[in-house]
């Protein structure tokens, strides 16, 4: 199955988003972009791929003990960056960036030890996807727009291992769907 671990803002930071996401719909060439919606709004901190399904318990078993060694921490969603020349369009965050950064390490680590094949390491970077592009895209104006959006703060309590159903029937529009599979809860102190 394929699998990644993400952190999942409240329903009431996805309605400021859904808002934020709805002005920038209404940009000129917004129609050229994916967006993405509510189900697909997370912070991957480590993408997996597709794992074994008996490595799932070893990875739970992992990420849980990753969650109860992490506090529970602030954040908030806060303007926006891109990657690949406009390809993904994403909302930023702010707040204790270093303790998801240390959470984001701990996933992948948790993976390693559990045997998923991670490939190569890259510096986390909290985003947020909210559009992409199937090419180069010019996202300056959504950049601008995005640039004042700030949520509300939430405080992170919980690592969620969230499973990734991709599109089969390949018709446009048609996005992944997304299952949490498992959630552990932030505890710890670090």
């Amino acid at each position: 199955m394929r699998l990644f671990a993400a952190v999942l803002p409240p329903e009431e930071v996805a309605h400021e988003l859904a808002a934020e996401v709805a002005r920038l719909k209404k940009l000129p060439g917004a129609d050229s972009l994916r967006w993405t919606g509510r189900p697909g709004w997370h912070f991957t901190l480590a993408f997996y791929g597709g794992v074994d399904d008996d490595v799932v318990p070893e990875l739970s078993v992992r990420l849980e003990r990753a969650a109860r060694r992490t506090p529970r921490f602030p954040l908030a969603l806060r303007g926006g960056g891109q990657f690949g020349h406009g390809r993904a369009l994403w909302a930023g965050a702010s707040g204790e960036l270093p303790v998801l950064r240390l959470l984001a390490g701990r996933a992948e680590a948790a993976a390693r030890k559990a045997g998923v094949e991670m490939g190569e390491h890259r510096r986390y970077r909290a985003h947020l996807t909210v559009a992409r592009s199937r090419e180069a895209f010019d996202v300056r104006p959504y950049l601008e727009a995005l640039e004042g959006f700030v949520s509300r703060s939430w405080t992170v309590d919980e690592l969620a291992l969230v499973r990734s159903n991709l599109p089969t029937s390949g018709g446009p529009g048609e996005q992944p769907r997304y299952e949490v599979v498992g959630r552990w809860a932030l505890n710890g102190g670090g």
